[in-house]
């Protein structure tokens, strides 16, 4: 099987970094490929791909199991342990894009629509030092390394057949004192609908859902970073975007923290591939050896997936207010 990259349509203006996500893509997808061929080998000739977010097997970026109607109210591997129990009215596509197969509750992350647009944000800020026991987490919310599509959508983009975001992307103002040594609670807590944690391109995290309770990776129509805004202008990923995984190459790299104090990791295996649901407990982390603190230490810590839930499941430890 061959793993493509996404043909995406690009106006003159947003060529450049249409090419950097197609590599980006390419890269993910030749990843992918490595790590399924290794699993055909190991299984004798055939590629069990999971089907759904609580099953085994590798990833497919072509048919990435849907997390559609995966919410809980309890931790469970493949799900959100979500904190709000009703959902609608809070935004969301108005139409499910061709990238979605809803007969096999898949969607292709190969060939999903972008928003169109190359906002640069010169005056992003984002900080992260160390006081006494805390780490202090400071950020305006604007992109550090990398532009956003143009928002609102616009009613000439192509991904306005699918999403009309109204929204805008304005400044915000988080301050976050998170514990430097987090410990796990005495059992995990749920999400909330907002910021979750926030990323090294210094733009906060939210859960894998979106405002109608569905896969959000899946259905909002985001820009080439895999961002959008929200009702309150708060720019957001609700996973480890293609700009940061590009970069994250090695066995383990720290791409954020989350409101709880724990780390957000990128994890590759042998092959180079992300590690799968079946690897991590129902919060969507796992204890392993990795750089914390400047030092390679055995701590627990969430990790990026190709698939829903994406990075955080519930919280082990009690998340921050504000």
């Amino acid at each position: 099987m061959i793993l493509a990259a996404p043909a995406l349509r690009a106006s003159p203006g947003t060529l450049a970094p249409m090419r950097a996500l197609n590599k980006a893509l390419a890269l993910g997808a030749a990843i992918a490929l490595t790590a399924a061929a290794a699993a055909l080998a190991a299984s004798g000739g055939t590629i069990r791909y999971a089907t759904s977010p609580a099953s085994t097997g590798p990833v497919n970026p072509k048919a990435v199991p849907l997390g559609d109607g995966y919410v809980t109210t309890s931790p469970k591997v493949g799900y959100i342990d979500s904190c709000t129990t009703s959902f609608g009215g809070m935004g969301g596509a108005q139409a499910v894009g061709p990238w979605i197969n809803t007969t096999a509750k898949t969607w292709d992350s190969t060939a999903k629509t972008a928003v169109s647009g190359t906002v640069s944000w010169p005056a992003a800020s984002w900080t992260v030092t160390v006081q006494g026991s805390k780490r202090v987490l400071k950020t305006n919310d604007l992109p550090i390394n990398h532009t956003s599509g143009t928002f609102p959508v616009g009613t000439g983009d192509p991904a306005a057949s699918y999403d009309r975001n109204p929204n805008s992307i304005a400044p915000q103002s988080f301050a976050w004192s998170v514990p430097l040594n987090p410990t796990a609670a005495s059992k995990p807590i749920c999400l909330g609908m907002g910021p979750v944690g926030v990323l090294n391109d210094g733009v906060v995290l939210y859960n894998g859902l979106d405002g109608e309770g569905r896969d959000a990776a899946a259905h909002e129509v985001l820009d080439l970073c895999a961002g959008h805004p929200d009702m309150s202008s708060t720019y957001h990923h609700h996973d480890v975007p293609p700009c940061i995984l590009a970069k994250a190459t090695g066995a383990s790299t720290l791409v954020g923290y989350a409101r709880d104090g724990f780390g957000i990791y990128v994890e590759r295996d042998a092959s180079g591939a992300l590690l799968t649901n079946a690897a991590l407990d129902a919060c969507h982390g796992r204890t392993s050896t990795v750089l914390w603190n400047g030092k390679k230490t055995t701590v627990y810590h969430y990790d990026a997936t190709l698939g829903y839930p994406y990075v955080l499941g519930c919280y082990r430890s009690t998340p921050i207010g504000g």
